[in-house]
């Protein structure tokens, strides 16, 4: 039995397999591109059950169609080594095997577990907090990096994990703090770079969130392909709400679907979430839509999170494939009754209305958006994503609600958007428009 970079034990008699397994720890920590160093674990010591664990967890990872078909050999292979395994390494099957059924609520059980009793296995807590944003929990995102920060704090990891479940808590000072002390510790630690990233934009600092991003923008080549994407696409935010729509459009043309994997759920995403906010702004996007949407049909029946779902059924509708859009809401309906019973209150009872209201916004049907989206607004948090991401919702509902000429209810969001962030020059602009049309102007 070996030990990793962590003193954690691995039940192997290859350091070729423990080396594999501390580069693929570093990558998943730093949203490193070369996390697929976890299979020559595999290769050098088939048996290892943790090696094992950890492919599955690199295919799940993903955000591929095929992800679950990929990660089941590997799972069957741990569980059939697990008369080898030592406690830890049992967990880590049981999590993964949790994850790969749905059933993220017993996944973060494990993994709890884990951070209870080995809290120097940051690549476990990281999986869990990865699970609890998807579930739109972040006390728990923020819970259980602060149950292992006293046994990491020589680790830069620790505070970048520490510092995007403060800034999801809205403890946006402290935040900051341990963000920017992640990075000094470690210059390519990039969720800690994208934690800072989310604190600037929350607070409306463009020309300091813009200088950060180029600060640090150097280690990004070496970044995961999707993270990549996701951090241009928090610089390409900071610019649009500097209303520098010229340099919005060269970061989609050259960093964001420019250079996307067309067929990656993660990187449309990126693509879709910023065409709309384009088209919020009055921006001819049609064409753009019409050329996501082809690629969106893998997508119809995956539902991973329904946060995902929202965006990719409005993109089917404005990309002129309503045929699909109708599928993929049958799709969501079935879903609701099937998924794991902890879930389907969301998928039911929030991420259904949701998407009527964003299909009625897509075809706009101002009034039909506002009546589904509105009860369910407050609640989305459930649905999955961090609350930047999530903000987009609050805008289609505005959006809605500014063409309806729901004026009272649009100027008491806009207000409190503006309380917010005063420095946005489109909610100023939306604010003046709506007290006009309210005094009769």
């Amino acid at each position: 039995m070996l030990k990793d970079s962590s003193e954690l034990e691995i039940t192997t008699d290859s350091h070729l397999t423990v080396a594999a397994i501390n580069e693929f720890t570093d990558e998943l920590l730093s949203v490193g591109n070369k996390t697929q160093v976890i299979k020559q674990a595999v290769e050098a010591d088939s048996n290892c059950v943790i090696a094992n664990a950890l492919v599955a967890a690199f295919h799940l990872f993903s955000g591929q169609s095929n992800a679950l078909a990929a990660a089941a050999p590997y799972i069957n292979n741990a569980s059939l080594n697990l008369r080898h395994a030592n406690k830890r390494e049992k967990l880590y099957v049981a999590a993964i095997q949790a994850w790969a059924k749905r059933d993220i609520k017993n996944a973060i059980v494990y993994h709890e577990i884990i951070a209870k009793h080995y809290p120097r296995d940051l690549a476990s807590v990281h999986i869990a907090q990865y699970h609890y944003r998807n579930t739109g929990d972040s006390q728990g995102l923020l819970r259980i990096a602060e149950k292992v920060a006293e046994a990491n704090l020589d680790n830069s990891y620790i505070y970048g994990m520490l510092a995007f479940g403060l800034e999801e808590c809205h403890r946006l000072e402290e935040a900051e703090i341990a963000g920017r002390k992640a990075v000094e510790m470690k210059h390519n630690n990039r969720w800690a770079q994208h934690a800072v990233a989310h604190v600037l934009e929350t607070q409306g600092r463009l020309d300091e969130g813009i200088a950060w991003m180029e600060s640090v923008w150097d280690t990004w080549e070496s970044s995961n392909e999707a993270f990549y994407n996701h951090l241009w696409w928090h610089t390409a935010l900071y610019h649009l709400d500097a209303d520098d729509i010229h340099k919005v459009l060269e970061i989609y043309d050259t960093q964001i679907w420019g250079r996307a994997r067309k067929d990656n759920g993660r990187e449309q995403i990126n693509a879709i979430s910023l065409l709309l906010r384009l088209q919020l702004r009055g921006l001819d996007v049609n064409a753009w839509w019409r050329e996501i949407a082809d690629y969106l049909y893998p997508r119809l029946h995956e539902h991973l999170i329904p946060f995902l779902d929202l965006q990719y059924i409005y993109a089917l509708v404005r990309g002129g494939r309503n045929d699909w859009a109708v599928e993929m809401l049958d799709s969501i309906k079935n879903y609701a009754d099937k998924a794991q019973p902890y879930a389907q209150k969301t998928w039911r009872n929030i991420a259904l209305p949701a998407a009527y209201g964003m299909i009625a916004h897509a075809q706009g049907n101002w009034l039909d958006s506002i009546n589904q989206l509105e009860p369910v607004l407050p609640k989305l948090y459930s649905t999955g994503g961090s609350h930047a991401q999530r903000d987009l919702f609050e805008q289609i509902y505005l959006d809605a609600l500014i063409h309806a000429n729901e004026n009272e209810k649009a100027r008491v969001l806009l207000s409190k958007r503006n309380t917010a962030r005063s420095n946005i020059p489109i909610t100023q602009r939306q604010l003046a428009n709506v007290h006009s049309k309210l005094n009769g102007g």
